[in-house]
């Protein structure tokens, strides 16, 4: 087995995945990485401990964004994906903002509803005009 990092396609849906454990159990995602047993790859680690450093600003900002939406109302996988690319609009300048997105969208087009890739992809583009502008 190769000790390069997993693409960053993975390391996103690994991070999701860790990030919805956090959220159905009530722990922070530095409390899910500390409970693992393998070590994920960087990335995957680096937006764990962004989403869990700023996570009211984070929460702030997808509040402000999703018009008319609690985000504790919000489908468990889409306030999540949410929040991981809003972490990675604010913590990671060397990703481009159209892959975030991209990335998001397809995140919450696989693995959520219907509608889901349309909204994510119309909260996180306010929150990107508002944090990357």
């Amino acid at each position: 087995m190769s000790n390069e990092p997993a693409p960053r396609h993975q390391s996103r849906e690994r991070a999701l995945t860790l990030l919805y454990e956090a959220d159905l159990k009530g722990d922070s995602p530095e409390v899910v990485l500390e409970g693992l047993s393998v070590t994920p790859d960087e990335y995957v680690t680096t937006l764990m401990h962004a989403v869990g450093s700023r996570s009211d600003e984070i929460d702030a900002l997808i509040s402000g964004a999703a018009i008319g939406w609690d985000i504790d109302r919000m489908a468990v996988i889409d306030r999540n994906v949410l929040r991981l690319a809003t972490a990675e609009l604010l913590c990671c300048d060397d990703v481009p903002t159209a892959v975030i997105l991209n990335e998001a969208v397809d995140l919450a087009s696989a693995f959520s509803t219907d509608d889901s890739g349309r909204f994510v992809n119309g909260v996180l583009a306010t929150i990107a005009t508002q944090s990357r502008s």
